[in-house]
């Protein structure tokens, strides 16, 4: 099914690995490609039917705006920008640790939005963030419309709060992969083949997670559930569960996530 896009043109500021699958995702959703441009310093990574440029057009700010940029490359879109007429309806920022008011210091836009979308909006099994001060609904509208076709979405009520979502949502695909990877590693500890290993542990990934999306109790609940008394996955989770050493472990992950994400903030204002 066709999602209803804002009308007017799509300006996407970069087009690396994130900006790249959003929007392949919306073009799969229904968006006109011809309606979408790509500046890059190369002029290469846009998809099929795409307006690829190295620089900015001569032509009035598009309807929607969005910086698909590393954070450390805000002096550069400040710069590109800058002699554009008129400012865009919605500016998408998925520049991470960049606050709001950063933002609307550097860049003119009716509405500002932040997103903090993960990989998987590849596949449209994505989760994005969003943020945005004193928004009208026409604007919440359109900042829902392309954040649908990519997967899960929510809005964060506190800024303050969006770089912990960041280092959780953003970042956890990165953690989720490691702890498959481990998962076939101690596989191979106990004897298994390598190839076969990474098979079974990706096999229960999967299952054990789109499970847990679906079931109407908490992953708590439910790896109590399995873990029978004086069974072998009690036996295992009784390591796990152990002075809350895997709370403990990702405790410290998502931390220093967020503490990067504090720290890029600062660079860019």
């Amino acid at each position: 099914m066709s999602t209803r896009f804002p009308a007017g043109p799509l300006w996407l500021i970069g087009c690396g690995n994130m900006g790249g699958a959003m929007l392949r995702r919306w073009i799969a959703a229904g968006l006109d490609p011809s309606t979408v441009t790509v500046i890059t310093r190369s002029g290469k990574g846009a998809p099929e039917g795409v307006r690829s440029l190295t620089a900015l057009p001569d032509e009035d700010a598009p309807a929607t705006l969005m910086l698909a940029l590393k954070p450390q490359q805000i002096d550069a879109a400040q710069a590109l920008l800058a002699p554009m007429r008129g400012a865009p309806t919605l500016l998408l920022s998925i520049l991470a640790g960049v606050d709001h008011a950063t933002l609307s210091e550097r860049f003119a836009a009716d509405t500002m939005v932040r997103a903090m979308p993960n990989l998987p909006v590849a596949i449209g099994k994505g989760v994005t963030s969003l943020y945005t001060v004193a928004a009208s609904d026409e604007a919440i509208a359109a900042a829902e419309a392309f954040a649908t076709p990519l997967g899960h979405y929510e809005w964060i009520a506190d800024e303050a709060h969006f770089d912990a979502v960041t280092a959780l949502a953003g970042c956890g695909p990165g953690f989720v992969f490691r702890f498959a990877d481990a998962l076939a590693k101690a596989g191979v500890a106990l004897g298994l083949p390598a190839e076969q290993a990474a098979r079974l542990a990706m096999a229960t990934l999967e299952g054990a997670a789109i499970m847990a999306a679906d079931a109407d109790v908490s992953p708590a609940v439910l790896a109590d559930r399995v873990a029978s008394p004086g069974g072998s996955t009690r036996e295992g989770m009784n390591v796990l569960d152990r002075d809350d050493a895997l709370v403990a472990l990702l405790t410290e992950t998502l931390t220093a996530s967020e503490r990067r994400n504090a720290e890029m903030a600062a660079a860019a204002r």
